[in-house]
């Protein structure tokens, strides 16, 4: 195979122009999405490589985008975050840039910190993964480089977003306790932690009120304190049947306090959870869980960033991505 692939070679090969191939690679107007794909794929296949160095020379960019996650969304016990930012830097190396993920340790985040890579001009713009505190959010806005959030939003914050559909999600799990037979429903999850809790509580909250079910406030379960660690789980003492939680690693922790406490799952309580991440088949019973589109997520990120490389003035807003139940073994039909 050839090491050195240029654009003119992957132009003869299909007989079209070497203009027509560098506007197909770099995502430009002017050439149908048919064409673009199979310049694309003929050029993985030629083993065509960006010549990054001098494209950065020639125009004064990087090519890099960095990724930054905070801290307490990352460790042995975390794994969405990560899988999303692989599914990032894939998709940015298909587009010429590459991927560096930056974790935010949780003394830069309370001190305000930007990342060295920022103040040493090595990056053109940034996915914010995982909501941070409402001051580094701020901080993120006040610099002048193009920005996007990932997996959460800001009211506040006029910043592109793209995020699961947190609320369509816990409304269609929530729907399909009801009709299973469940009135007694509670929600595990600190409302006052991140916009995707929120959502997924809001979601919950017009299940019940369709159904003209009355939310318990005893049924409203913090699950993390102010900082995002994990607390105990101050249960009531008449238990309900069926838990809807804001996350399957909640689920996999509830399911281990109830299992302890001499509860049989599904047969006393049924629990849901969110993002069928490992947690949702390490538990016993596998869990009933809304699966994210992680995918479609990080794709629609790196065309906003891309685009908003390209051109200041690009703007998207808000994107809510949908997602899918997944049916297993953690729920009990209570009736027909």
């Amino acid at each position: 195979m050839k090491t050195n692939v240029t654009m003119k070679d992957i132009a003869e090969k299909l007989k079209v122009s070497s203009v027509t191939v560098s506007k197909a690679l770099n995502d430009k107007d002017g050439v149908s999405d048919e064409l673009k794909e199979k310049i694309k794929a003929l050029a993985d296949k030629m083993g065509y490589r960006y010549n990054t160095m001098a494209k950065s020379m020639k125009d004064g960019k990087s090519y890099n985008v960095c990724v930054i996650i905070p801290e307490r969304f990352t460790g042995m016990t975390q794994s969405f975050y990560l899988k999303v930012y692989q599914s990032i830097a894939q998709k940015l190396e298909e587009r010429g840039y590459y991927g560096i993920i930056h974790i935010l340790p949780s003394d830069d985040e309370e001190g305000l910190k930007l990342p060295r890579i920022y103040h040493e001009r090595r990056v053109d713009g940034f996915i914010l993964l995982g909501q941070p505190s409402k001051e580094y959010i701020e901080l993120m806005q006040s610099v002048d480089m193009p920005l996007v959030f990932l997996d959460f939003y800001d009211e506040n914050a006029d910043v592109d977003a793209v995020i699961t559909d947190n609320f369509y999600g816990a409304y269609e799990l929530t729907n399909y306790l009801i009709q299973a037979g469940h009135r007694e429903i509670a929600y595990v999850g600190n409302l006052f932690s991140t916009s995707s809790i929120q959502d997924r509580f809001l979601g919950y909250y017009k299940s019940l009120l369709e159904h003209k079910i009355h939310l318990k406030q005893e049924y409203v379960i913090s699950d993390r304190d102010d900082r995002g660690s994990f607390i105990e789980f101050d249960l009531p003492e008449a238990l309900p049947t069926a838990f809807v939680c804001n996350c399957d690693q909640v689920a996999h922790l509830l399911m281990e306090r109830l299992q302890k406490n001499g509860f049989k799952i599904p047969e006393d309580c049924s629990v849901v959870g969110f993002d069928n991440d490992i947690y949702a088949t390490l538990t016993s019973p596998n869990l009933t869980t809304v699966e994210v589109d992680i995918d479609e997520m990080a794709k629609n990120a790196v065309k906003f960033i891309c685009e908003k490389m390209d051109d200041e003035t690009a703007a998207f807003g808000r994107v809510a991505v949908k997602g899918k139940i997944i049916y297993r073994d953690s729920v009990k039909r209570l009736s027909e």
